[in-house]
């Protein structure tokens, strides 16, 4: 069974943004991945120094064959830093995997077909 590690900041900590609304989009997305037999998990991170570990814990947990970072994380030019940093970890401890990027938490699954 294919493998998707979604990453994405905690939509309660964006600014502006509906966290319930965005959580709900990610539960739908995550049957979806159900849906086309695919084993999927979602990481949430905080936009601080936590963000890192958490990252490399989870691109470490399996052998992931794809990682989907979300909008939230590549998006806003204040966090270009970290999103570099954040892709570098991925690289180092998911080596195998895909990297891959979506438009909105709605088009998660189709982000992770494109390489799967």
């Amino acid at each position: 069974m294919p493998s998707v590690l979604v990453l994405g900041f905690g939509p309660q900590l964006v600014p502006g943004a509906d966290g319930d609304g965005v959580l709900a989009v990610l539960d739908r997305e995550l049957a979806r991945f159900d849906e086309h037999d695919i084993d999927a998990s979602v990481t949430l991170i905080a936009p601080d120094r936590t963000a890192e570990t958490t990252v490399v814990a989870a691109s470490a947990a399996q052998p992931w064959d794809v990682v989907v970072v979300g909008g939230g994380i590549r998006k806003p030019e204040p966090v270009l830093t970290l999103f570099e940093k954040l892709v570098n970890l991925i690289r180092q401890h998911a080596p195998q995997a895909a990297i891959l990027f979506n438009t909105s938490p709605a088009d998660t699954v189709e982000a992770a077909l494109r390489w799967l």
